[in-house]
C-alpha cells in the first residue's frame, strides 16, 4: 500500500517530520511518501495561507500515483477539492483526529498554534458534526514554525494549554491541531494522563482502513470529477 501525504506548506523540515510520524505508525508493507509543494506559504496561518497553498497541494496530488493521499494541515486545506481530483480516497488530519477522539472521550479540546486558525476549525467541527463533542478549541500562541525550532518554548507552552483544559473545560482527551505537533503526542499522552491525538497518525490508520476495505470517495454530487473546460493564465496546464 502506498500512502501519499501532501504537507500544503512548502517547509521541507516540517515534511520530513510528519513522513516521520507517519511512518512509525504505519502498518508492515505500507509506504509513506511525504512530499510539499515548491511553490507556497511556508506556513499556514490562516485564510490567505490556506487559498495560497491549495493550487501546489492538488498539483502534488495529481502529480503522486497513490492508494490513499493525507492532506497534512489541521485546517484541512483543499480536502474538497482533493477528493475530486484523484481516485484515491484522500483524508484530512483534522477530520481524522476529530473522530478518532469522539471514538475514546465523551468530549475533547483542541489546543491549536495561534488564535487565528481557532475560527478555521471551529468552521470545520461543525461541517464534520462533532461540535458538541468538542468541549472547546484552545490557542498555545505558538508560531508554526517554532515548532521547528529546538530552542523555542513551544512544548511548554503545549502543555501548559493542556492542564488548563483539562480544568477548565472538564476535557478527557486532546487533539493536537497541527501536523507539526505529530511527534509530541506520546509524551503529552504520558505526562498529562489522558489520550492526546496527533492527526498524522489517526489519517494514516484511517487511510489504510479504507484501503484495505477497498472503497473509494463516492463520485455522486460534491466529489464528482470537475467538469472539463479550459482554465486560462497561470493554471492552463491544470484544466481537468
Amino acid at each position: 500500500m502506498r500512502i501519499v501525504i501532501v504537507n500544503p506548506n512548502t517547509t521541507a523540515s516540517m515534511t520530513a517530520k510528519i513522513g516521520a510520524a507517519a511512518q512509525s505508525v504505519a502498518s508492515a508493507g505500507t509506504e509513506v511518501i511525504a512530499v510539499n509543494p515548491p511553490d507556497g506559504p511556508v506556513s499556514i496561518e490562516g485564510y490567505v495561507d490556506e487559498a495560497y497553498s491549495v493550487p501546489g497541494l492538488l498539483a502534488e496530488i495529481r502529480r503522486q500515483p497513490a492508494d490513499a493521499c493525507i492532506i497534512a494541515c489541521f485546517d484541512d486545506t483543499g480536502l474538497e477539492a482533493a477528493r475530486c481530483v484523484t481516485d484515491a480516497p484522500v483524508i484530512g488530519i483534522g477530520e481524522a483526529a476529530f473522530h478518532i477522539a469522539s471514538l475514546l472521550a465523551g468530549k475533547f479540546s483542541v489546543i491549536t498554534t495561534l488564535s487565528r486558525s481557532i475560527p478555521a476549525i471551529e468552521h470545520n467541527l461543525v461541517k464534520y458534526g462533532l461540535d458538541r463533542r468538542c468541549a472547546k478549541v484552545r490557542a498555545a500562541e505558538v508560531p508554526v514554525l517554532e515548532l521547528e525550532d529546538p530552542t523555542s518554548d513551544a512544548a511548554s507552552r503545549i502543555a501548559g494549554e493542556i492542564e488548563q483544559a483539562k480544568a477548565a473545560d472538564r476535557c478527557e482527551a486532546i487533539v493536537l491541531g497541527c501536523a507539526g505537533m505529530a511527534d509530541l503526542a506520546a509524551s503529552l499522552s504520558r505526562t498529562h494522563g489522558l489520550p492526546v491525538i496527533d492527526g498524522v497518525a489517526a489519517a494514516v490508520k484511517l487511510a489504510e482502513s479504507v484501503v484495505a476495505l477497498g472503497l473509494k470517495t463516492s463520485r455522486l454530487g460534491g466529489y464528482a470529477p470537475p467538469r472539463a473546460k479550459p482554465y486560462t493564465g497561470r493554471f492552463a496546464g491544470e484544466a481537468p
